[in-house]
Protein backbone atom coordinates (compact mmCIF):
# COMPACT_ATOMS: atom_id res chain seq x y z
CA UNK A 1 0.00 0.00 0.00
CA UNK A 2 1.68 3.53 -0.81
CA UNK A 3 1.87 5.87 2.06
CA UNK A 4 1.21 9.65 1.43
CA UNK A 5 4.66 11.41 2.65
CA UNK A 6 4.45 14.34 4.90
CA UNK A 7 5.62 17.35 2.88
CA UNK A 8 8.12 18.49 4.79
CA UNK A 9 9.93 14.86 4.96
CA UNK A 10 8.82 14.77 1.19
CA UNK A 11 11.22 17.61 0.65
CA UNK A 12 13.72 17.56 3.04
CA UNK A 13 14.83 13.95 2.24
CA UNK A 14 15.19 14.08 -1.55
CA UNK A 15 16.83 17.79 -0.63
CA UNK A 16 19.14 15.84 1.20
CA UNK A 17 19.91 13.12 -0.82
CA UNK A 18 20.38 15.27 -3.97
CA UNK A 19 23.31 16.95 -1.82
CA UNK A 20 24.80 13.86 -0.46
CA UNK A 21 25.26 12.80 -3.55
CA UNK A 22 26.89 15.73 -4.86
CA UNK A 23 28.98 16.37 -2.05
CA UNK A 24 30.31 12.83 -1.99
CA UNK A 25 31.01 13.04 -5.45
CA UNK A 26 32.77 15.94 -4.97
CA UNK A 27 34.89 13.86 -1.94
CA UNK A 28 33.67 17.24 0.00
CA UNK A 29 33.24 14.70 2.78
CA UNK A 30 33.16 17.15 5.46
CA UNK A 31 30.30 18.93 4.23
CA UNK A 32 29.28 15.40 2.80
CA UNK A 33 28.53 14.41 6.53
CA UNK A 34 25.74 16.52 6.92
CA UNK A 35 23.47 15.27 4.41
CA UNK A 36 24.20 11.73 6.10
CA UNK A 37 23.38 13.24 9.84
CA UNK A 38 19.90 15.07 8.18
CA UNK A 39 18.83 11.73 7.14
CA UNK A 40 20.09 10.01 10.75
CA UNK A 41 17.98 12.59 12.30
CA UNK A 42 14.87 11.77 9.87
CA UNK A 43 14.96 8.17 10.39
CA UNK A 44 15.06 9.16 14.31
CA UNK A 45 12.20 11.31 14.22
CA UNK A 46 9.39 9.75 12.15
CA UNK A 47 8.04 5.96 12.34
CA UNK A 48 5.71 5.91 9.31
CA UNK A 49 8.45 6.46 6.15
CA UNK A 50 11.36 5.16 8.22
CA UNK A 51 12.17 2.85 5.29
CA UNK A 52 12.61 5.71 2.96
CA UNK A 53 14.84 7.99 5.16
CA UNK A 54 16.73 4.48 6.00
CA UNK A 55 17.16 4.00 2.44
CA UNK A 56 18.65 7.57 1.73
CA UNK A 57 20.97 6.95 4.86
CA UNK A 58 22.69 3.81 3.50
CA UNK A 59 22.61 4.74 -0.14
CA UNK A 60 24.76 7.51 1.33
CA UNK A 61 26.53 5.58 3.52
CA UNK A 62 27.20 2.99 0.61
CA UNK A 63 28.24 6.15 -1.43
CA UNK A 64 30.74 7.23 0.84
CA UNK A 65 32.73 3.74 1.16
CA UNK A 66 32.34 3.95 -2.52
CA UNK A 67 34.35 6.80 -2.66
CA UNK A 68 37.19 6.00 -0.42
CA UNK A 69 37.29 2.36 -2.44
CA UNK A 70 37.90 4.07 -5.57
CA UNK A 71 40.52 6.74 -4.31
CA UNK A 72 42.67 3.97 -2.65
CA UNK A 73 42.16 2.17 -6.59
CA UNK A 74 43.52 5.88 -8.44
CA UNK A 75 47.06 4.73 -6.02
CA UNK A 76 47.32 1.76 -8.01
CA UNK A 77 49.83 1.19 -10.93
CA UNK A 78 47.14 0.30 -12.85
CA UNK A 79 45.98 1.03 -16.76
CA UNK A 80 43.41 3.61 -17.08
CA UNK A 81 41.02 1.09 -18.43
CA UNK A 82 41.42 -1.59 -15.14
CA UNK A 83 40.82 1.33 -12.65
CA UNK A 84 37.39 2.16 -14.95
CA UNK A 85 36.37 -1.46 -15.12
CA UNK A 86 37.16 -1.62 -10.77
CA UNK A 87 35.22 1.54 -10.72
CA UNK A 88 32.04 -0.14 -11.91
CA UNK A 89 32.50 -3.11 -10.15
CA UNK A 90 32.68 -0.67 -7.28
CA UNK A 91 29.29 0.03 -6.97
CA UNK A 92 28.15 -3.32 -5.92
CA UNK A 93 29.17 -1.42 -2.44
CA UNK A 94 26.43 0.57 -3.24
CA UNK A 95 24.14 -1.82 -4.42
CA UNK A 96 24.95 -3.97 -0.93
CA UNK A 97 24.24 -1.13 1.25
CA UNK A 98 20.72 -0.22 -0.19
CA UNK A 99 19.85 -4.34 -0.11
CA UNK A 100 21.55 -3.88 3.99
CA UNK A 101 18.64 -0.60 4.53
CA UNK A 102 15.70 -2.94 3.42
CA UNK A 103 16.86 -5.84 6.01
CA UNK A 104 17.36 -3.02 8.81
CA UNK A 105 13.43 -2.04 7.93
CA UNK A 106 12.33 -5.47 7.00
CA UNK A 107 11.29 -4.36 3.54
CA UNK A 108 10.53 -6.80 0.79
CA UNK A 109 12.67 -5.47 -2.61
CA UNK A 110 10.84 -6.31 -5.73
CA UNK A 111 13.33 -5.65 -7.86
CA UNK A 112 11.45 -6.12 -10.86
CA UNK A 113 13.42 -9.70 -12.04
CA UNK A 114 10.81 -11.54 -13.71
CA UNK A 115 11.04 -12.04 -17.50
CA UNK A 116 8.26 -9.39 -19.58
CA UNK A 117 5.38 -10.47 -20.49
CA UNK A 118 5.59 -10.86 -24.28
CA UNK A 119 1.65 -10.67 -25.11
CA UNK A 120 1.20 -7.22 -22.96
CA UNK A 121 0.05 -4.41 -24.26
CA UNK A 122 1.69 -1.25 -23.26
CA UNK A 123 -0.84 1.77 -22.38
CA UNK A 124 -0.12 5.18 -24.20
CA UNK A 125 -1.89 8.41 -23.32
CA UNK A 126 -4.05 8.25 -26.50
CA UNK A 127 -3.48 4.51 -27.17
CA UNK A 128 -1.40 1.27 -26.54
CA UNK A 129 0.89 -0.72 -28.64
CA UNK A 130 2.30 -4.47 -27.83
CA UNK A 131 5.47 -4.72 -25.89
CA UNK A 132 7.49 -6.09 -28.62
CA UNK A 133 6.68 -2.85 -30.60
CA UNK A 134 7.32 -0.88 -27.37
CA UNK A 135 10.83 -2.53 -26.60
CA UNK A 136 11.57 -2.13 -30.49
CA UNK A 137 11.20 1.36 -30.69
CA UNK A 138 13.29 1.63 -27.42
CA UNK A 139 16.14 -0.14 -28.78
CA UNK A 140 16.05 1.76 -32.09
CA UNK A 141 16.31 4.76 -30.25
CA UNK A 142 19.12 3.48 -27.93
CA UNK A 143 21.02 1.96 -30.61
CA UNK A 144 21.26 5.90 -32.14
CA UNK A 145 23.92 6.52 -29.82
CA UNK A 146 26.27 4.76 -32.80
CA UNK A 147 25.31 7.32 -35.34
CA UNK A 148 28.51 8.88 -35.05
CA UNK A 149 31.35 6.33 -34.38
CA UNK A 150 34.06 8.12 -35.67
CA UNK A 151 36.52 5.29 -34.11
CA UNK A 152 38.92 3.72 -36.48
CA UNK A 153 42.07 2.14 -36.20
CA UNK A 154 44.23 -1.11 -35.87
CA UNK A 155 42.60 -4.34 -35.62
CA UNK A 156 44.57 -4.90 -32.14
CA UNK A 157 43.36 -1.22 -31.12
CA UNK A 158 39.79 -2.30 -31.69
CA UNK A 159 39.68 -5.50 -30.21
CA UNK A 160 41.34 -4.17 -27.08
CA UNK A 161 38.58 -1.50 -27.37
CA UNK A 162 35.55 -3.83 -27.70
CA UNK A 163 36.72 -6.10 -24.89
CA UNK A 164 36.82 -3.13 -22.70
CA UNK A 165 33.84 -1.88 -24.29
CA UNK A 166 32.14 -5.12 -23.42
CA UNK A 167 33.47 -5.39 -19.55
CA UNK A 168 32.50 -1.74 -19.05
CA UNK A 169 28.79 -2.42 -21.06
CA UNK A 170 28.13 -5.36 -18.50
CA UNK A 171 29.27 -3.96 -15.21
CA UNK A 172 28.29 -0.57 -15.30
CA UNK A 173 24.64 -1.34 -16.96
CA UNK A 174 23.74 -4.37 -14.88
CA UNK A 175 25.10 -2.84 -11.96
CA UNK A 176 23.26 0.70 -12.31
CA UNK A 177 20.24 -0.43 -13.17
CA UNK A 178 19.94 -2.95 -9.89
CA UNK A 179 20.59 -0.25 -7.78
CA UNK A 180 18.39 2.86 -9.55
CA UNK A 181 15.83 0.44 -10.87
CA UNK A 182 15.96 -2.64 -8.95
CA UNK A 183 16.06 -1.35 -5.46
CA UNK A 184 15.63 2.28 -5.07
CA UNK A 185 12.53 2.05 -7.40
CA UNK A 186 10.78 -0.58 -5.88
CA UNK A 187 11.36 0.44 -2.80
CA UNK A 188 10.23 3.86 -3.36
CA UNK A 189 7.12 3.14 -5.23
CA UNK A 190 6.12 0.32 -2.21
CA UNK A 191 6.66 3.49 0.15
CA UNK A 192 5.75 6.77 -1.73
CA UNK A 193 4.01 7.98 -4.84
CA UNK A 194 5.12 6.88 -8.27
CA UNK A 195 6.15 10.37 -9.31
CA UNK A 196 8.55 11.12 -6.18
CA UNK A 197 9.74 7.80 -6.97
CA UNK A 198 10.75 8.17 -10.59
CA UNK A 199 11.77 12.01 -9.70
CA UNK A 200 14.24 11.03 -7.40
CA UNK A 201 15.99 7.82 -8.73
CA UNK A 202 16.16 9.87 -12.04
CA UNK A 203 17.87 12.48 -10.99
CA UNK A 204 19.95 10.56 -8.29
CA UNK A 205 21.00 8.72 -11.30
CA UNK A 206 22.41 11.26 -13.05
CA UNK A 207 23.67 12.97 -10.17
CA UNK A 208 25.67 9.88 -9.31
CA UNK A 209 27.56 10.08 -12.54
CA UNK A 210 29.58 13.56 -11.02
CA UNK A 211 31.34 10.54 -9.01
CA UNK A 212 33.68 9.85 -12.58
CA UNK A 213 34.39 13.33 -13.75
CA UNK A 214 31.14 13.88 -15.47
CA UNK A 215 30.28 17.49 -15.70
CA UNK A 216 27.19 18.66 -13.51
CA UNK A 217 24.93 20.05 -16.39
CA UNK A 218 26.08 16.41 -18.59
CA UNK A 219 25.25 14.72 -15.35
CA UNK A 220 21.71 16.01 -15.20
CA UNK A 221 21.08 15.63 -18.58
CA UNK A 222 21.87 11.69 -18.16
CA UNK A 223 18.99 12.33 -15.55
CA UNK A 224 16.29 11.68 -18.62
CA UNK A 225 18.06 8.47 -19.29
CA UNK A 226 17.09 7.71 -15.81
CA UNK A 227 13.57 8.76 -16.44
CA UNK A 228 13.14 6.86 -19.62
CA UNK A 229 14.50 3.74 -17.92
CA UNK A 230 12.15 4.44 -15.05
CA UNK A 231 9.44 4.52 -17.86
CA UNK A 232 10.84 0.94 -19.26
CA UNK A 233 10.34 -0.86 -15.92
CA UNK A 234 7.49 0.21 -15.13
CA UNK A 235 5.36 0.18 -18.11
CA UNK A 236 7.33 -3.70 -18.64
CA UNK A 237 7.42 -5.05 -14.57
CA UNK A 238 10.85 -6.09 -15.39
CA UNK A 239 14.70 -5.02 -15.18
CA UNK A 240 16.05 -6.15 -17.90
CA UNK A 241 14.71 -4.51 -20.93
CA UNK A 242 16.04 -1.34 -19.43
CA UNK A 243 19.63 -3.22 -19.00
CA UNK A 244 20.08 -4.11 -22.21
CA UNK A 245 18.81 -0.14 -23.77
CA UNK A 246 21.10 0.83 -20.96
CA UNK A 247 24.16 -1.54 -22.25
CA UNK A 248 23.27 -0.47 -25.92
CA UNK A 249 24.02 3.61 -24.78
CA UNK A 250 27.32 2.50 -22.98
CA UNK A 251 28.58 0.57 -25.51
CA UNK A 252 27.90 3.46 -27.73
CA UNK A 253 29.76 5.69 -25.40
CA UNK A 254 32.34 3.81 -25.19
CA UNK A 255 32.97 2.91 -28.88
CA UNK A 256 32.90 6.84 -29.74
CA UNK A 257 35.21 7.56 -27.14
CA UNK A 258 32.78 9.12 -24.43
CA UNK A 259 34.57 6.89 -22.23
CA UNK A 260 38.06 6.33 -21.97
Amino acid sequence: MIRSLHPFFHISSATLFFAGIILLSYRAYEWGLLPLLGHFSLYLSTKKDRSVASLFLFFLLGLLVFQFATGWMEEWDISKEIYILLNRAALVIILMAVIISHSVSKDTIHTYTSLPDWKKRISMPSHSISLPLFLFIGLAGSCSIFIPLPWFGEISEMRSLILFAVGFTLLNATVEEFIWRGVMLSSLTSNTSVVYAVTVTSIGFGLLHLSIGIPLALSLLFSFGGLFYSFVVLKTDSIYPAIVFHMVMNMGMVLNGWIN
